[in-house]
């Protein structure tokens, strides 16, 4: 390794200022890239009938805890203020780096051997959604970023 004279040293020293630029730029291509990627998973669980509160605490407990584990991201979870659906339904939004992700991220949550002891554990006295939708998103160009 050569030796750093006070010269180069100096001379090193005046790219300084340029360096947060730098950074900064990269930052921005690196999200301009994560962004185009992204996907956001839209789904909705219909609750059987009497089992929101079982559901909403499998989630609470366990799901949004392994979901991390799997690489999805837990933007958010709602649940309806007006009937009918108050009461039976659950809505959230997981957040992917691509679809693709999506894809492995749930292979490898469905095969956890921890799922299906809590699903199998929580789903002893009867299944807790009846139906389940999910829809991937893109955020538009106008949209607010998400974190």
């Amino acid at each position: 390794m050569p030796a750093v004279t006070r010269r180069l040293l100096l001379e090193s020293l005046s790219s300084l200022p340029l360096l947060p630029a730098a950074l900064l730029a990269a930052s921005q291509r690196a999200d301009a890239k994560q962004s185009a990627t992204t996907v956001y998973e839209l789904r909705v669980y219909h609750a059987a009938p009497g089992k929101l509160g079982e559901l909403l605490a499998r989630f609470r407990d366990h799901t949004t805890k392994l979901f991390e584990k799997h690489g999805m991201k837990n933007v958010a979870y709602w649940t309806p203020v007006d009937e009918p659906e108050r009461g039976n339904m659950l809505v959230y939004i997981l957040q992917h780096p691509s679809r693709d992700a999506a894809t492995a991220n749930w292979k490898s949550f469905q095969d956890d051997p921890e799922w299906k002891r809590v699903k199998e554990e929580s789903e002893a006295h009867g299944k807790l959604a009846e139906k389940i939708d999910s829809t991937f998103m893109s955020l538009t160009d106008f949209s607010p970023r998400l974190r």
